[in-house]
């Protein structure tokens, strides 16, 4: 195409500033239903992929690049990283506007909100209801990875392959079943667990019981002033009150954007993320010419490892994270700082380009990427509560255009070009390790600032997770009683 490796890496930075357009989805789901979410997100992505689907056809005119952002919210420009324009399907990309459309709107007759859990026994079911699908989540990852290294690629083969593929993408369709089976049957057990109900129960039974509400009236006395409930004293003075300071919210409680705007913590949530996903998206958008200048011919297999690693990045963090709350209040930011460090071990192990270093380098980069994402969702929502949570989640990851913009589209862009040598008819080319050497070691340094900052947020939010600990503590001991 006879373009630099800046006007390339401009081209990613524009499909990820389409991930700006989050921020609409953020404000609306602060303010409509599930339903009518799900409704506008079906249109927008038969649109957007209908278009492109019409411009692959010729039946229209290519449009601008910007527009495609604009439609997909930065998701269909993977697609201009992921594949060559020529080797593009029409018939792919009506899949890709099709079935996501009709998969929304069939949810939008069937997905309803539901209240958190109450009891141990209702967060036993919804985990293992999670770990299902995590496991088949898994399954289809290991599977997908296992054709590109098989690399069989006839017809019969791919026809096999595609008809497993659906019938595992289409198991987790049981589970709803079972849920819906096991409720009912639930409720006739509940019907004569209240005709066989004892009218009278033990002492021991009483006194435990006893034992526990003490035990949460005593946490209850550890809670921000704000979620106290007031006592009759307090309730006969409050009426007299005329006017009253509003308090800024502490950490765990529900913030507006603004309010979490003004809290040292998000900013440094939001700059460790800048730090650990900006070196990442470098990665991904600079894979094809890292493996070239590598000296490899084929790099679909980096681009496949990269995504499919980082897909088990986010599994194993939010099920390891989770299991370690409960077991011993563990700050979800640990996660992240491990993450960091190990992507800054990849980082100088690609710096270093020894033999197969780029495939190691490939799934720990996709991995602690895929960490630092799914690490990020449940620690915003903890620290500054769900009632705004969609729209502070999209300004936090306003930092992946940002960190593409700052780490591929300037750094790798402009340190690529100062060592490539410029080819006949324009653009230039590199080959050799000291093409991206500098661009590694000065990612490696930006996570380890990363580390730092993660430290310090898990120092500063222990006693909020210490207090999330008890919680599900204190719901596991009440519903080992029932």
């Amino acid at each position: 195409m006879n373009l630099t490796q800046l006007e390339l890496n401009s081209l990613s930075v524009a499909k990820d500033v389409g991930k700006a357009f989050g921020i609409l989805a953020g404000l609306a789901s602060d303010r409509l239903s599930t339903p009518v979410i799900l409704l506008i997100g079906s249109f927008e992505g038969l649109l957007g992929y209908g278009v492109q689907w019409l411009v692959v056809s010729r039946t229209i005119q290519p449009i601008p690049y910007w527009q495609y952002d604009v439609d997909e919210h930065g998701g269909s420009g993977y697609l201009y990283k992921k594949l060559p324009a020529k080797s593009w399907s029409s018939s792919f990309l009506v899949l890709l506007s099709v079935v996501p459309f009709a998969v929304c709107l069939t949810a939008v007759f069937f997905l309803r909100e539901i209240p958190p859990s109450t009891t141990f026994a209702e967060d036993n079911e919804e985990s293992k209801y999670f770990a299902v699908f995590n496991i088949v989540a898994v399954v289809v990852a290991v599977y997908l990875q296992s054709y590109d290294i098989i690399g069989i690629k006839t017809g019969a083969f791919s026809i096999a392959f595609a008809s497993i593929l659906l019938i595992l993408l289409a198991s987790p369709v049981a589970v709803p079943f079972h849920a819906f089976i096991r409720s009912k049957v639930h409720d006739e057990q509940d019907v004569e667990g209240r005709i066989d109900e004892p009218l009278l129960r033990s002492g021991s039974e009483i006194e435990v019981e006893e034992t526990i509400v003490g035990a949460a009236a005593a946490a209850d006395n550890e809670l921000p002033p704000s979620l106290k409930p007031l006592s009759n004293e307090e309730e006969e003075n409050h009426g007299t009150i005329v006017t009253t300071e509003k308090k800024r919210p502490v950490l765990g409680e529900e913030h507006t954007i603004m309010e979490a705007m003004l809290t040292v913590d998000f900013w440094v949530l939001f700059v460790s993320f800048l730090c650990g996903v900006g070196t990442g998206l470098a990665v991904m958008n600079n894979m094809g010419q890292i493996g070239l200048a590598l000296g490899y011919t084929d790099v679909s297999i980096f681009v496949s490892m990269t995504s499919i690693w980082g897909f088990f990045g986010r599994i194993l963090s939010g099920t390891i994270s989770e299991h370690f709350i409960k077991k011993a209040g563990t700050p979800r930011p640990l996660w992240n700082a491990a993450a960091q460090i190990i992507m800054a071990v990849g980082y100088l192990l690609m710096a270093l380009a020894l033999p197969g270093s780029l495939y190691i380098g490939s799934m720990v980069v996709g991995v602690c990427y895929g960490v630092r994402l799914a690490i990020t969702v449940p620690t915003a929502s903890e620290l500054f509560g769900l009632k705004y949570y969609g729209l502070i989640y999209n300004i936090l990851i306003l930092n992946m255009p940002l960190g593409s913009f700052l780490f591929s589209g300037l750094l790798a862009g402009l340190l690529y070009d100062a060592e490539a040598t410029p080819t006949p008819g324009g653009g230039n080319t590199c080959v050799g390790a000291h093409c991206f050497r500098i661009v590694f070691i000065v990612m490696a340094f930006a996570s380890i600032i990363g580390v730092g900052l993660d430290l310090l947020l898990a120092y500063r939010t222990k006693g909020i997770y210490a207090k999330i600990h008890a919680s599900k503590k204190t719901k596991k001991s009440g519903g080992n009683l029932r």
